[in-house]
């Protein structure tokens, strides 16, 4: 260290940062169930782990068997720690991949003490993982939360995640006298005391982004709103467009403008420029008042209601329509009802990254088992809504170790203030879910699969997704976390109209919001979803850049009539308010 007395100052003042920090956690919880809230998030881990004990209890051979790996790799690496000691050199035992960023310092393959901790965190890992796949006699259910579970802890334990036991931070420490370490526990107290008591993760600079000035900047206008939504219709770019109006179904679970982050990455703005009459939902932040409000309120008071104002808009009945993830999901729905009532309004409809056979739905089934929907439903009977902060924490650990632990080490540990970066403000701009809502996704869709199995109903009207004949668009991501490219494959399968089948590359976000002008992933398209998305792969035809313009070629292959661009408010419905409209600002 540089200054002796400046470290001890500065250990001091975190001393004093650090009571800050749980003085904004504890302040809110007092009168409160908040902790014993917090101790039962943990209680299904602790059951599932419970499962595998008693699993291996049955199976002394596996547990001996993983056991003698373990104590042989441990074994293996003392003596190759011994050669390298001697100078005699050695191979790795645990290897880590070229990719994982955590271990890149070098001082982690330089310096021996690293070089056996990093490698002694990679046996362990690997020996769990492969111990609870080697567990028999678990139901798939549980051995996919043991999984994931597992995953967690093995994230949370890395060596890189801590000051003692990382060699960038310890370096840095020394380097300014521990001031990284203060300036970082001051970043977390405020972090704590914004997130009202939880940690609300800084992913970004939230400074430098304002919805309506930097973000969701397409000009438009609110033309349309309920106590749910506000329809956007936006301003025109070219004198003919599309005869057939689009009107888009975002997830409610994030605001809208992923789809209009900024110019360049605007799929909306760029779909206008193509020609579309662009409208889309702008779903509210809700608060207790619209606790009642259910799925099929959100259909009537959303899809319905919009395609009624689509109409008064610009006088078309013909529409095409797309749903990006829940938003799809809903879509899918509608259509089946829409097609018991006879009502063909919609032409045609493109799913993105939508999931309606819930069987292979990923790791986001991990939280929804009949005993966690219980504690989420008594969590929501109280202010009448799932917490923004519930959802987000959900996402944050599908990908722990992009979202969680690189802003634990950087933000509260190196004390750097994150880079503003779009994507990830509006990542962390999450939104409310009404309880009728979100306990019949749950249910009817996670738990029971009831949509692709015929047993959902809207108003007495049984959903059958194979009536949905009209010509459907249907994309899936490669990599995507939330809605697996098999469960999306799977559900594509199920509907009863010509369905053109294409996967992207990249994941749930960055496989749609992929603009041609960026010349990045691929994508591939082929036969029908039919069989398994392994033989679906086998014959496709893999195209390099942006899936866009091959779903603008699908769009117009529908129906290429054009008429002259619509001016905003010519039609029958008055303009409220400009774009992006006040539900999508609200926090």
């Amino acid at each position: 260290m540089t200054d002796p007395y400046r470290f001890a100052g500065n250990m001091a003042r975190l001393v004093t940062e650090a009571g800050k920090a749980a003085a904004a956690y504890i302040q809110p919880q007092i009168g409160t169930l908040g902790p014993l809230a917090q101790a039962d998030n943990v209680t299904p881990a602790l059951h599932t782990f419970a499962q595998v004990q008693q699993a291996l209890v049955t199976q002394p051979g596996t547990l001996i068997k993983s056991q003698s790996k373990l104590w042989q790799a441990y074994l293996d690496l003392w003596n190759s720690s011994v050669r390298q000691t001697l100078g005699m050199g050695d191979n790795e035992v645990a290897p880590s991949s070229t990719k994982d960023a955590r271990f890149k310092d070098p001082a982690w393959t330089e310096h021996q003490f690293f070089d056996a901790m990093r490698q002694s965190y990679l046996i362990t890992s690997h020996w769990a993982e492969q111990l609870v796949d080697a567990t028999e006699g678990l139901d798939p259910e549980a051995q996919r939360k043991a999984r994931f579970y597992m995953r967690q802890i093995i994230n949370a334990l890395a060596p890189s995640n801590w000051v003692f036991t990382n060699p960038e931070l310890l370096r840095e420490t020394f380097a300014s006298d521990g001031e990284n370490l203060v300036r970082g526990m001051q970043l977390l107290a405020e972090d704590i005391e914004r997130g009202g008591g939880q940690l609300k993760i800084r992913q970004t600079d939230p400074t430098q982004f304002e919805v309506g000035r930097n973000l969701a900047i397409t000009p438009g206008k609110v033309v349309y709103q309920n106590a749910l939504m506000q329809l956007i219709q936006y301003a025109p770019t070219t004198e003919k467009v599309l005869k057939r109006p689009l009107l888009i179904v975002p997830p409610w679970i994030n605001k809208f403008y992923i789809l209009d982050l900024n110019s360049e990455k605007s799929f909306i703005r760029w779909a206008v420029d193509q020609g579309h009459s662009v409208f889309i939902i702008s779903w509210i932040n809700p608060d207790e008042s619209l606790a009642a409000k259910s799925f099929e309120d959100y259909m009537r008071e959303g899809i319905l209601e919009a395609l009624d104002a689509v109409e008064q808009a610009t006088g078309e009945t013909a529409v095409n329509a797309i749903g990006y993830c829940v938003g799809g999901t809903l879509l899918s729905a509608t259509l089946a009802y829409m097609a018991a009532m006879n009502d063909t309004r919609i032409k045609s409809a493109t799913f993105l990254t939508t999931q309606v056979d819930f069987k292979q739905a990923g790791d986001l089934k991990v939280f929804s088992d009949e005993e966690q929907i219980r504690a989420i439903e008594r969590d929501m009977s109280q202010c009448g809504y799932l917490d923004s902060s519930k959802m987000a924490t959900v996402f944050n650990l599908l990908r722990s170790n992009d979202l969680i632990w690189p802003y634990i080490v950087n933000v509260y540990q190196r004390g750097q203030e994150p880079l503003p970066f779009d994507l990830l403000y509006w990542n962390s701009d999450s939104t409310r879910m009404p309880a009728a809502n979100h306990s019949f996704y749950l249910r009817r869709c996670y738990l029971q699969n009831d949509l692709s199995e015929g047993r959902m109903e809207f108003g007495g009207i049984q959903l059958d997704l194979s009536a949905i004949t009209l010509p459907v668009y249907h994309l899936a991501a490669r990599e995507d976390h939330i809605a697996p490219p098999q469960s999306v494959f799977a559900g594509a399968g199920r509907l009863g109209g010509p369905v053109t089948f294409v996967l992207a590359g990249s994941g749930h976000i960055a496989g749609v919001i992929n603009p041609p002008s960026r010349g990045r992933y691929q994508y591939w398209t082929g036969g029908a979803p039919e069989n398994s998305l392994e033989r679906w792969l086998e014959q496709a035809e893999e195209h390099p850049g942006s899936w866009w313009p091959h779903w603008q070629a699908w769009v117009e292959a529908q129906d290429r009539k054009r008429a002259k661009a619509r001016v905003i408010g010519a039609g029958k419905l008055t303009p409220i308010e400009d774009a992006p409209g006040r539900y999508v600002r609200a926090a």
